[in-house]
C-alpha cells in the first residue's frame, strides 16, 4: 500500500494535540491527526478534570473557532484569587484592580475536547484518523513511515508529539526525559456549596499541602487538594459526606457546607523536564513535553502555548521542510523560556511551602506582595500571557 504523504503528523488528539491540528490546518498545511478513540460526547455530569483557561490560551481557541463552540452556562470567570499561607501571609489577585475582565476561565476538560473535535471536522482541513493505533514507525528522510493498525501507511515530514507525560513518541526519537515524583497526588471532585462564590477562586498552602477550589458555574466548585500520596488516598476511601466535611473544614468554612458532586479521582503529581523537544523530523508538544505542578495550574496554558508557537514556526516557514531541524530549533527556542520559568516557580513554590523552616518567609512575603498593587497587578497579567 502506497503511503498518504503529510507535512505534519500528530500523534494524539488531547486539547493540546486537536489544537495544533485546528491551527495547522487553518494554515493551509496538509496535516493528519492520529488518536485511539474520539472523545465522549458531554452529557450533564460535571467533570472532574477542570483546567484554568488563561485569557491567552482563550483568544487562541477562540481564533480556532473552538471557544465558542462550547455551552457559555457551563463556562466560569475567575475575578479573583485569594491565597492564604500556613500562618497569616495572604494574598488577593483581583481582576478589576489589575484593570483586566478577568484572571482567567474555568473549563471542563470534556467540553473543550469535543469544542475542538468539532471544530475539527467542521473544518476538514486536517485528515483524522480516529480510532486509530500506530503498529510501526520508521524514521527516514525526507518522511519518516508510519504504519497504523488498520493497514494504511502515513507519510510525514514531521511528527508531533502530542501524546502525553509516557510519550511514545519522546521515547521513539531518543529525546531523553527526567521524572521528579513529588511524592504526593492531586485529588480532585466537584462539589456543590451553600454560599455564592461570586467567580473567587481559593487556594491555602498548610501542612506541606495545598489545597485549590475552583469557581464553577452556579454553586459549584471544582477542588484539587495537592497532598501526601498516603493522605490522597485516605481521602479517596472516604464517603460522600465525610470527604465533604473534610474539605469544607481545610477550606476554613469559606462557602459554607459542601456537598458532594462527583466521586474523587487522584493523580500523582511530578516535575518532567525534556532535554530537547526536537530531533530532526520531530517535535513535542504539550504534556509530553514538560510537566509541572499544578499548583498555579499553568499545564494546559503552557501546551496551548507550544501549539501555538509551533504552528507560527512552520507557517513563517512553509515552504521550507518541515522536519527541518534548523527550523523546528526556532519552536525550541520561542518555547524554552516560558516552560523554563513556570517550571522554576512552581517547583519553588511547592519546595518552599512543603519547609517548615521557611514559615516566615514564605508568610512576610506573601503579606508584603499584597500590599503592593503594581507587583500584583504584573503578577496576574504574566500569569494571563
Amino acid at each position: 500500500m502506497s503511503a498518504e504523504r503529510y507535512q505534519v503528523v500528530i500523534v494524539g488528539a488531547g486539547l493540546v494535540g486537536a489544537a495544533a491540528a485546528l491551527a495547522l490546518g487553518r494554515q493551509g498545511l496538509r496535516v493528519a491527526l492520529i488518536e485511539r478513540q474520539p472523545p465522549h460526547v458531554p452529557d450533564e455530569i460535571w467533570d472532574t478534570r477542570i483546567y484554568a483557561i488563561s485569557p491567552a490560551s482563550q483568544r487562541f481557541l477562540e481564533h480556532l473557532g473552538a471557544w465558542q463552540r462550547m455551552d457559555a452556562s457551563r463556562i466560569q470567570p475567575v475575578f479573583r484569587m485569594d491565597v492564604a499561607g500556613d500562618a497569616r501571609g495572604a494574598i488577593r489577585l483581583d481582576a478589576y484592580e489589575s484593570g483586566v475582565s478577568h484572571l482567567a476561565s474555568i473549563v471542563e476538560s470534556g467540553r473543550l475536547q469535543h469544542a475542538l473535535w468539532q471544530a475539527l471536522q467542521a473544518d476538514g482541513n486536517a485528515a483524522l484518523h480516529c480510532p486509530a493505533s500506530i503498529v510501526s514507525l520508521e524514521y527516514g528522510e525526507p518522511f519518516t513511515q508510519i504504519g497504523l493498525d488498520d493497514g494504511s501507511v502515513l507519510a510525514a515530514e514531521l511528527v508531533v508529539g502530542a501524546d502525553g507525560a509516557a510519550s511514545r513518541i519522546r521515547e521513539w526519537a531518543g529525546l531523553a526525559s527526567t521524572a521528579t515524583p513529588y511524592g504526593q497526588s492531586g485529588v480532585v471532585a466537584n462539589f456543590e456549596c451553600e454560599q455564592a462564590h461570586r467567580g473567587t477562586a481559593f487556594q491555602w498552602f498548610f501542612d506541606s499541602d495545598i489545597l485549590a477550589w475552583l469557581p464553577l458555574t452556579g454553586n459549584r466548585l471544582s477542588m484539587v487538594w495537592s497532598t501526601q500520596s498516603v493522605y490522597a488516598d485516605g481521602l479517596l476511601a472516604l464517603d460522600a459526606a465525610a470527604l465533604a466535611a473534610k474539605v469544607q473544614a481545610a477550606g476554613h468554612d469559606r462557602l459554607g457546607a459542601l456537598r458532594l458532586l462527583t466521586p474523587a479521582a487522584a493523580f500523582p503529581l511530578r516535575l518532567v523536564r525534556v532535554d530537547s523537544v526536537v530531533a530532526p523530523g520531530v517535535a513535542l508538544v504539550g504534556d509530553a513535553a514538560h510537566g509541572v505542578h499544578p499548583l498555579a495550574g499553568q499545564g494546559v496554558n503552557l501546551g496551548f502555548g507550544d501549539a501555538e508557537a509551533l504552528v507560527g514556526v512552520l507557517a513563517q516557514h512553509r515552504q521550507a521542510y518541515c522536519g527541518d531541524v534548523r527550523v523546528l530549533q526556532r519552536y525550541a527556542r520561542a518555547r524554552a523560556e516560558p516552560v523554563r520559568r513556570m517550571q522554576a516557580m512552581t517547583h519553588g513554590l511547592h519546595h518552599l511551602f512543603s519547609d517548615e523552616r521557611a514559615a516566615w518567609l514564605r508568610n512576610t512575603g506573601m503579606g508584603l506582595v499584597d500590599h503592593l498593587p503594581p507587583l500584583k497587578a504584573a503578577l496576574v497579567r504574566g500569569a494571563m500571557s
